[in-house]
């Protein structure tokens, strides 16, 4: 069976964007069929007046913002705005909120895939030929400047006892190609022989990804309905065959750069376009100069900036205490040259001994309060602290001297160098090895976390087995929580 997927919805995010432009959480539902019923019913009240999409927006709890783009905006709004009042009464009272009521004229009904289906289905209840209704639609698209159309119609065509599906196409139409500027609309033929579904895709061109379609991504599909600049620019093959001189021929897609309009005084004194080209004018060596002299001034400012950021930062920390830093911390000359294999401490681990001794040594190097030691020493010595709270205050608070509570760099890399040796012979005690590479003299056998089994020297599964951890011998493979692997001997070589 095949898998197909709207054209608009798979380019979401990427190229088109919602039609629906709201957030809920608790009315998600309700909003979203209060959605359908506002469309509903303006294509049932609006069934002449080429419709091609209804965007909605919620500003808020009671306002509503309906945006309705269609190629017959006199038809919408009516002789002095009467039809336009009407809709907005009646979808007030639809969705008890107040209504913005925008109409907006699309300019290109031709590239529009919507008005196309609807302009072929329109003809089949007039009782037009099918072939005749869909011949028209591609070529009126392609005249317009689309690169590729698809018509496809499904039914009774033609008055026929059997349905069938029969489509024209012309140019080519990329479905998988995210970039492609597709768009599409379907539409039903209510006629005297039964329903007939009319389906139309129009290939744009590529829309390019640049920062100005990034920043307006939200109104992008708007403005490419209403016919405003599109950013498009043509196929890597159609631009082939236009350079060529093939059958694509030249069609305006875009016309001109975006230059403006420069005075010139020739002979008659008028104005003529200087720059009309659609690319960048070649740079000149003075231009380059210039560009430079200009980065390199916004580059010593803010040098000068930085440097005097410096300065202040420097000036109000020459009153502040002394704080001990990693690197009086961990000094080099204070840590042994060289691990050994069997220590089995890796440099995650050191690195966390270290910023956890910084924060320590932060803590003491802050003056204490009174109260702060007293609670202290309650903690470690209670029975002391219930004989104090007997005899006066005074007597019992210890001096709290800042100078004393610092902790210096040198007991500090002590105590550091003392972990690490602790950690090292823990790791021999154990009977376990964890570490990159092969493991110390002494361990024969290997295994793995994630399958938490060991294997001897004799399997045939010890050369193939990406060891995690080293043991020394069975009893310390067991007492880490593995379990022995079925041993094989070794394929003879």
């Amino acid at each position: 069976m095949g898998q197909k997927i709207h054209p608009y919805g798979l380019r979401l995010g990427i190229i088109t964007d919602w039609k629906s432009r709201w957030y809920s959480e608790k009315d998600y539902a309700s909003q979203v069929n209060e959605d359908y019923r506002i469309r509903k019913y303006l294509r049932d009240e609006l069934t002449r007046g080429a419709v091609s999409r209804i965007d909605i927006e919620r500003l808020g709890e009671k306002k509503v913002q309906i945006d309705i783009h269609t190629g017959r905006p006199g038809v919408v709004i009516g002789r002095g705005g009467s039809e336009a009042d009407r809709l907005r009464n009646g979808l007030e009272e639809l969705t008890n909120r107040q209504v913005k009521f925008n109409v907006i004229e699309v300019q290109n009904p031709e590239l529009d895939a919507m008005l196309l289906a609807r302009s072929v289905a329109d003809q089949l209840e007039g009782r037009v030929a099918f072939r005749r209704a869909m011949k028209r639609a591609v070529s009126t698209a392609l005249k317009a400047g689309a690169e590729g159309v698809r018509v496809q119609a499904s039914g009774r065509l033609g008055g026929a006892d059997m349905g069938r599906r029969e489509w024209y196409l012309e140019g080519r139409v990329p479905l998988h190609t995210l970039r492609a500027d597709v768009d599409y609309g379907q539409a039903v033929a209510r006629t005297s022989v039964g329903a007939v579904g009319v389906k139309c895709w129009v290939y744009k061109g590529d829309l390019l990804a640049t920062a100005a379609l990034r920043s307006e991504k939200i109104a992008a599909e708007a403005r490419l309905a209403a016919g405003g600049p599109s950013q498009r620019r043509r196929s890597a093959r159609s631009r082939a065959e236009t350079a060529a001189g093939g059958k694509g021929g030249q069609r305006l897609i875009e016309a001109g750069g975006g230059k403006r309009t420069v005075e010139a005084g020739g002979e008659k004194g008028g104005k003529r376009l200087i720059e009309a080209g659609g690319g960048k004018r070649k740079a000149t060596a003075a231009d380059a100069a210039a560009e430079f002299e200009a980065e390199k001034a916004e580059a010593e400012e803010i040098e000068k900036l930085a440097a005097a950021k410096l300065l202040e930062e420097a000036a109000g920390t020459e009153s502040a205490p002394e704080v001990v830093t990693p690197e009086e911390v961990v000094a080099p000359e204070s840590l042994p040259e060289k691990l050994d294999k069997n220590d089995a401490v890796t440099s995650e681990a050191l690195a966390e001994e270290a910023t956890d001794i910084v924060e320590a040594a932060t803590e003491a190097s802050k003056p204490k309060a009174a109260a702060e030691v007293v609670e202290a020493e309650a903690e470690a010595a209670p029975e002391v602290v219930e004989a104090t709270e007997e005899e006066p205050a005074t007597e019992s608070l210890p001096d709290a001297s800042p100078t004393e509570d610092v902790v210096t760099s040198e007991a500090l890399a002590e105590e550091a160098t003392d972990m690490v040796e602790a950690s090292a012979e823990e790791a021999k005690n154990t009977g376990t090895w964890r570490g990159e590479g092969d493991p110390p003299k002494g361990y024969e056998i290997k295994g793995k976390d994630g399958s938490k089994l060991y294997h001897r020297p004799d399997s045939s599964m010890f050369g193939r087995t990406k060891a995690d951890v080293w043991f020394d011998s069975e009893a310390a493979a067991q007492a880490a929580g593995f379990t022995a692997a079925k041993t094989h001997p070794k394929e003879p070589s």
